[in-house]
């Protein structure tokens, strides 16, 4: 006969067994920070249909998250400058590793995993001077630092990895901050820049900036395609009343398109592109204004497709054939082409991003 003993301590070993996957959490499609309506911060586990799969506490403001690829383990970044990323076993709820950057630096809000789930790469600027670092930490063994590349710009960040598994691509925003008050110190000298980095050596790949007309346009966060097209999502620091393309399109050994709404549609953005998607079938791109209450959609190749109004709309992510996007409100909707369906409403205020768990274990 099996003890209550003996069934607690095979059930500790099993949760902390490596081989836990992510239906060990609920089987979570998406990760997603929020303000509950009593004011505390968390974590959350979103499901397909827009249902919560698990909650866990923050101790302050989140940003993005970074999903291991095969094991329930989600690190959760502050928000920029941000001093803390908590590394949680989701499947129990428990804060296993908090991270810090090195002394005088902080972190940027985003962060990844390498496709094995070894190496977690951080965006990280130097409080001094904003030059932008990308931090690497070993997760098989602790999460100790084990080094550390130059971004080659200012402000890093978003990054991604491509298909090879080895590049990094890298969105310098090219913005010098205050970490302190958060002062932009450097508006009318921004240099921002996509660059492509080897993973193993810090070598720089290629790199891309935009046409000086365009250099106070703060390149913030990307999206991929599996032929490793990227989408990167800006924002206007320049003169206001301004209707610069807040979308950009980019692959490897060709120039950057520009995708621009009509006038009245870029106008309604407010120079603020807070998130970037493929649509789930990959035929279109989309980013969201919370500023604007407002989606735009584009064909791969850069056309206006039109946009979608919902007030404070930021979080966006691949779902089914369109997306799913989240907003201050507590409403997670489903959109399809010109179509909005509404998934769930909660009372708290989603945070920035919605970030997609690609391990191909999701329903279809």
């Amino acid at each position: 006969m099996t003890t209550r003993r003996a069934f607690l301590a095979s059930f500790i070993a099993a949760t902390a067994a490596p081989g836990l996957s992510w239906a060990s959490a609920g089987n979570p499609s998406y990760l997603a920070a929020a303000r509950d309506a009593d004011g505390r911060f968390a974590l959350f586990g979103i499901g397909h249909d827009g249902q919560d799969c698990f909650r866990v506490p923050l101790p302050a403001r989140g940003h993005a998250g970074a999903g291991h690829p095969s094991q329930p383990i989600a690190v959760a970044f502050a928000r920029r400058p941000g001093k803390f990323a908590l590394v949680i076993n989701c499947a129990t709820g428990r804060v296993t590793h908090q991270i810090t950057p090195p002394e005088g630096s902080h972190f940027n809000g985003h962060g990844v995993f390498d496709p094995e789930g070894d190496l977690l790469f951080t965006c990280e600027q130097r409080a001094s001077d904003s030059e932008g670092f990308i931090g690497i930490w070993n997760a098989s063994e602790g999460y100790e630092r084990i080094g550390e590349m130059r971004s080659q710009g200012i402000g890093p960040h978003d990054l991604r990895f491509l298909s090879d598994g080895e590049t990094l691509v890298v969105a310098n925003g090219g913005i010098a901050t205050n970490p302190e008050t958060r002062e932009k110190l450097n508006i009318d000298d921004m240099h921002p820049n996509l660059t492509y980095l080897s993973s193993r050596l810090g070598a720089v790949l290629d790199q891309v900036s935009l046409d000086p007309k365009l250099a106070q346009n703060s390149i913030r966060h990307l999206a991929l395609m599996p032929d490793d097209t990227v989408a990167f999502a800006m924002q206007w620091e320049g003169e206001t009343g301004m209707a610069p393309p807040l979308l950009g399109l980019h692959k490897r050994g060709s120039a950057p398109v520009l995708a621009e709404a009509p006038l009245g549609d870029e106008l309604a953005m407010d120079g603020y592109a807070g998130s970037v998607s493929f649509s789930g079938d990959g035929s279109s791109v989309a980013i969201t204004s919370p500023k604007g209450g407002r989606i735009h959609q584009f064909a791969t190749t850069g056309e206006f497709l039109g946009a979608v109004t919902r007030s404070d709309v930021c979080g966006l992510a691949r779902h089914r054939d369109g997306f799913i996007a989240s907003d201050g409100l507590g409403g997670l909707i489903r959109i399809e082409g010109d179509e909005t369906r509404p998934l769930t409403r909660q009372k708290r205020a989603w945070d920035n991003h919605i970030v997609e768990l690609d391990q191909g274990h999701r329903p279809t």
